[in-house]
């Protein structure tokens, strides 16, 4: 690089490194290749284009390379995270990568992980692990360097490639093996110094994602093998998305699915309903079977799954429209073991007989009766008779049954009632792009994490763990932007602000478009010149498939002293003096910063 002497001014646009100013981003130089056709393996439309416009490209499943104008999408990404962190008082550092296996025992993530990370051993036989997220680094970080109450609170985060073995890697760069990440970590004194911290993150993030141009909701979620207390995901949504949420249009409640709870209905008078009526059902081997015999619907049937928790056999009851979700219940029990009972385990409870369990006389038994909270106080059902071929009807809990516990274990389906408004809800399809959670004491805990208070006496620090995935940022934007023609980004992510075409063969018209694009860059926009001499319906399609922001034609108005300008967004086209052309560009994307 130039010094500043040889006359050669530069401009920071990322971390990573330094473009001169007034510097035009020529197509005749650049290295890409767009395509017409859909690549074969490209399954969702963000997947489809960006490799079609040369922003990535694939190297194995799940992994990709990035050229160079997807990594300046995902530079401008990073850009936007880091100055918001920073805001916050987020200090920036690089952990390795590679991990030791000594660094995921004392949480147990070195097991409950499984085969989701990339082990390998280096040549002495110590095991490794390719980073998945770095929740124990960063503890044993701050151990090793702070040891007084006056190094807190203390917020420090990273950009930095992780690494997970996906079962099916899919929709490109939205599940992949490898991703860009942005993980921080608060550590504070106590619940009040993370609550202060966890919300700080999160208006952090409205602030990023506002910027990025993302739409995106905050969902209630689950922490999952991240643990901890309250955990919030930031979803933006898109049809291809792999999470599902539940939203209430009337009163704004929201949560995954995997954390959504229903309301329970009003309780009702148990024994104000018929007496309980047994009846032969052989051939009734399904939930629909059994509904067509009786002349009732599956929702008015009781599901009876019968599990083991700790050992101890354990009924959990749906309506038998719904399934269990025994990863939920896991959740509710605390991360409890939870097995179905197999077939031997149904011989050495003999009253229990497969396929025609019911919740009666299991309080007797010393078995465990534990509920969705649909099956409320009052409500009558249709379920086993814990006897061979027989089912009973008028099966009421309060009167023939007890609840022990009610979990949310049966998945919530749109038009299921708020638990807030008790309004119907809808289910949303959408891609995780952040994920914020109060962890507490886990991890401080595993590794002895304590600071010195003010009286000199040991105080555990409280953490919490904060991601982006960066990457992924980058396929939600190209979902939620794009059109029939291309991609369509937010100008401040954008490759480049203005793409300029030349759509015209004489001299005039190449050295205006040279021109015109210096000024722009030397303000301070980033600029495309599409210099190349390829047909005009070329460069128009391929200037729509790029979808940088501003497009402007050097083209038949030039003998007026005009261009015309495109809005990608909108397609909206106009002729601009070219003595204009700043001023209407910094109308439609602003002034550069």
């Amino acid at each position: 690089m130039r010094s500043a002497s040889s006359g050669w001014r530069v401009k920071l646009v990322s971390d990573e490194g330094l473009i001169p100013e007034g510097h035009v981003l020529r197509l005749s130089r650049l290295f890409f290749q767009t395509f017409r056709q859909t690549p074969a393996e490209a399954e969702v439309p963000s997947h489809q284009l960006l490799i079609r416009a040369a922003y990535i490209r694939r190297a194995a499943p799940g992994i990709y390379s990035w050229l160079p104008l997807g990594l300046r999408v995902l530079r401008n990404v990073e850009r936007i995270v880091r100055e918001e962190m920073v805001l916050i008082g987020g200090q920036e550092v690089l952990l390795p990568a590679l991990l030791p296996r000594r660094a995921y025992e004392p949480t147990g993530r070195w097991t409950e992980y499984g085969d989701l990370l990339f082990r390998l051993q280096d040549r002495r036989g110590d095991e490794y692990v390719l980073g998945p997220t770095h929740e124990e680094m960063f503890a044993q970080l701050v151990k090793d360097v702070s040891s007084s109450y006056k190094d807190l609170p203390l917020i420090l985060f990273q950009i930095q490639t992780k690494y997970r073995d996906e079962t099916r890697p899919r929709g490109g760069i939205l599940r992949g093996r490898e991703f860009v990440m942005k993980d921080s970590y608060s550590f504070d004194l106590d619940e009040q110094g993370l609550e202060a911290s966890y919300l700080a993150h999160r208006a952090a993030y409205q602030a990023i994602f506002g910027r990025l141009g993302l739409t995106y909701r905050i969902v209630s979620a689950v922490s999952g093998p991240m643990g901890g207390a309250a955990s919030e995901e930031f979803l933006a949504p898109a049809g291809v998305g792999e999470d599902t949420s539940v939203i209430c249009p009337e009163c704004g409640y929201a949560a995954n699915t995997e954390a959504a709870l229903v309301a329970s209905p009003a309780p009702t008078d148990p024994h104000a309903h018929p007496p309980l009526e047994e009846m032969p059902t052989p051939d009734t081997p399904t939930i629909e079977t059994l509904a067509s015999r009786l002349g009732v619907k599956p929702a008015e049937t009781l599901k009876n799954v019968v599990v083991k928790v700790r050992g101890q056999p354990v009924l959990v009851l749906v309506p038998g429209d719904r399934d269990a979700d025994l990863d939920r219940l896991r959740t509710a029990l605390g991360g409890a073991a939870v097995d179905l009972f197999t077939r031997e385990d149904f011989d050495a409870h003999s009253y229990l007989v497969r396929g025609y369990v019911g919740p009666q006389g299991a309080s007797e038994r010393g078995i465990a009766v534990y509920a969705d909270r649909r099956v409320g106080v009052g409500t009558s059902w249709v379920t086993g008779a814990n006897a061979l071929d027989t089912h009973a009807r008028n099966v009421v809990n309060g009167r023939d049954f007890t609840v022990d516990r009610y979990v949310d274990v049966a998945p919530v389906e749109a038009g299921d009632p708020c638990p807030d408004c008790r309004l119907p809800v809808v289910v949303e399809r959408a891609i995780e792009v952040g994920h914020i959670f109060q962890l507490g004491r886990k991890y401080s805990d595993a590794f002895g994490l304590d600071v010195l208070d003010a009286r000199g006496k040991p105080r555990r620090v409280t953490m919490g763990s904060y991601g982006i995935g960066v990457s992924r940022v980058v396929a939600a934007l190209a979902e939620q932007t794009h059109d029939e023609a291309g991609l369509c980004w937010p100008s401040e992510v954008a490759p480049a602000q203005v793409h300029v075409v030349v759509a015209g063969r004489s001299e005039n018209h190449t050295t205006a478009a040279d021109e015109l694009s210096s000024t722009l860059a030397t303000r301070g926009w980033r600029v495309l010149l599409d210099d190349r001499g390829v047909a005009p319906g070329v460069a128009f399609a391929d200037a729509d498939l790029l979808g940088v922001p501003v497009q402007l034609i050097v083209g038949r108005a030039l003998p007026r002293g005009r261009v015309e300008l495109k809005w990608r967004r909108t397609g909206e086209r106009q002729e601009v003096l070219l003595t204009q052309v700043p001023d209407k560009v910094a109308a439609l994307i602003g002034v550069p910063r």
